[in-house]
């Protein structure tokens, strides 16, 4: 991971056995992808599981960047009755 940038890249490895297929349905060629990340996110972990690519992400925001509670003083507020309007 570079600049905030995930990038993922797969090649196939050389076989030296010389097997032939009636069909293969997956592309033989290389591939690479990249994903922007948001800000304050880091990679914890990958993992390849099923011919699936797991890729653990967790956001850690700073502490000064969580949202804060602010009690506000201000003086008692009266509620103000209405009368009925016919």
């Amino acid at each position: 991971m570079r600049d905030r940038v995930l990038t993922v890249e797969g090649k196939r490895e050389e076989d030296d056995t010389k097997t032939s297929f009636l069909h293969q349905g997956i592309a033989v060629c290389g591939f690479q992808r990249q994903f922007q990340l948001a800000e304050h996110v880091e990679v914890k972990g990958a993992k390849l599981e099923d011919g699936l690519l797991h890729v653990d992400l967790e956001r850690i925001v700073p502490e000064e960047k969580k949202p804060r509670r602010i009690a506000i003083n201000a003086p008692e507020l009266k509620t103000i009755e209405g009368s009925k309007v016919a």
